[in-house]
């Protein structure tokens, strides 16, 4: 028997079905709500309502708990390589041995841009945000793939010419010529090579970055509906392509209340370290006091009223990148005093602001030498294959519908336009 809601307004009481998941999470189902009651559910930021029912993740951010497909990510981070991630998270399991080595094969056969897009790369401007050329490379990309090559194969070709767009937009920045992609190698190892090799020279990768960067890319696959993927599967639901869809993925990725605040901390980092009037306590305690208009970044998440579980992986694999490549960067003490003043603190403890993903992932991305403003696209860059199952998902769902939010109109009633020498 299925459990009801009941819901009484003006008067008159109405039955609402309940949707119970998996892990125990309950939604009211509202879907017939403005037909039969003429009222609507009002929710600025979407935060209590629920766009869909999904297979991909799972978040307890009470209990600081994620999973892809049913897996807890810091098994998945420990475990598999990010190829493995990738096929899981798009096509439901984790592949097989037989078919990993397809897949690693299809990724290296497709992972060369065309020249139209290397050429459309070197038009802009050197100093250009990479955000705002990676998200036209994405549209541009569907003009040079195949009109009539099924779902998998785009997914497949997508996924391989990623990383070859990240790394050349960043050598293109750089005024470096552009390094092809390699076969054989991991996507992590592939695209470090892409990044750091000087032509004719041979390129030796460091496993412990290339570790760590798959970690990363693993830790940033997907996070249920965020404002990104969000964005994905409204664009998508008009049965807009792939590439448009991804590409305005990563426009909503841009903003820095979402992939942009990795910068922002290491921006607030590197401000703490110049600033010589004022210690790391100066600055907690400028976090406490509302007037100060300082805000500690990178700690605190929408969903995550807990340790978020990705943060406690970073920091273990920062203190390792650091230590291999003997970086001593004192940003990462900062960043250590401030974590170790927010558990301690009742002020932080009691609001349940913990260190997210973000505090430690600039740290990393500053030791391997990207500049700030890449480290959103090193974000989508692990985002990718989430965003495509997300898409996925919504374009394989028969009862999928255009995304058409309502809206509470609070302006003018009906009134007559007055002639122009009436107004004002």
């Amino acid at each position: 028997m299925t459990e009801k809601a009941t819901l009484h307004l003006n008067g008159n009481d109405y039955e609402l079905d309940v949707v119970v998941g998996t892990e125990g999470e309950v939604g009211i189902d509202t879907l017939k709500l403005r037909a039969n009651t003429k009222a609507i559910t009002l929710d600025p930021g979407y935060g209590n309502t629920g766009s869909c029912t999904s297979a991909i993740t799972f978040i307890d951010g009470e209990n600081g708990v994620l999973h892809y497909r049913g897996y807890p990510i810091a098994q998945l981070a420990e475990k598999v390589s990010f190829e493995e991630v990738a096929y899981m998270i798009v096509w439901g399991e984790l592949p097989t041995q037989a078919q990993l080595d397809a897949f690693k094969v299809q990724l290296d056969e497709q992972a060369m841009l065309p020249t139209g897009i290397y050429d459309l790369i070197k038009t802009f401007p050197r100093d250009a945000h990479p955000m705002g050329m990676t998200q036209a490379v994405c549209a541009a990309l569907e003009s040079y793939s195949a009109p009539d090559a099924d779902t998998n194969t785009h997914i497949i070709s997508f996924i391989a010419k990623f990383k070859a767009i990240t790394a050349a937009l960043y050598r293109h920045a750089k005024g470096e010529p552009i390094i092809y992609p390699t076969s054989g190698l991991s996507y992590a190892g592939d695209f470090l090579k892409m990044m750091y090799a000087r032509p004719g020279n041979d390129y030796e990768i460091d496993t412990a970055v290339e570790a760590a960067m798959n970690k990363l890319l693993i830790l940033h696959v997907d996070h249920e509906q965020n404002c990104s993927a969000s964005t994905v599967r409204m664009v998508g639901s008009s049965q807009a392509s792939l590439y448009a869809s991804i590409s305005a993925g990563v426009g909503a990725l841009w903003g820095p209340l979402h992939g942009g605040a990795n910068q922002r901390v290491l921006e607030m980092l590197d401000s703490i370290k110049n600033d010589d009037d004022r210690t790391t306590a100066d600055y907690v305690a400028m976090a406490k006091d509302r007037d100060s208009g300082f805000r500690l970044m990178g700690f605190g998440h929408r969903v995550y009223k807990n340790y978020d579980p990705r943060a406690r992986i970073l920091k273990a694999a920062t203190d390792e990148v650091l230590n291999k490549l003997g970086v001593k960067d004192p940003l990462l003490s900062i960043a250590k005093e401030l974590e170790q003043a927010a558990l301690e603190d009742d002020y932080f403890v009691q609001r349940k602001l913990f260190p997210n993903v973000d505090f430690y992932s600039g740290i990393i991305y500053r030791a391997l030498g990207i500049p700030v403003n890449m480290f959103t696209v090193m974000f989508a860059l692990g985002r990718l294959p989430g965003w495509i199952a997300q898409w996925k998902e919504l374009s394989d769902d028969p009862k999928a519908r255009i995304y058409r939010p309502r809206q509470i109109y609070i302006g003018e009633t009906k009134r007559d336009v007055p002639a122009i020498g009436e107004r004002g």
